[in-house]
């Protein structure tokens, strides 16, 4: 299901700085998280399900990437 990115509570890396490219991120109720561009954030947002978020954030944190 698709959410009304306005409904949404995005946030940025607490190591964003200032005028740098950073993209936000924000979980939905369901638990599928979207990801879109800090500087445009009205061009929409990449969604991924619960499972495909999980894989992707315990990728990061086994350096897979």
């Amino acid at each position: 299901m698709d959410y009304d990115l306005s409904d949404l509570a995005f946030r940025k890396s607490s190591f964003s700085q200032a005028g740098g490219e950073c993209v936000e991120v924000a979980e939905a109720p369901n638990g599928d998280h979207y990801v879109r561009d800090s500087k445009n954030p009205t061009a929409g947002a990449l969604r991924f399900t619960a499972a495909e978020w999980t894989a992707f954030t315990h990728g990061i944190r086994a350096r897979e990437f």
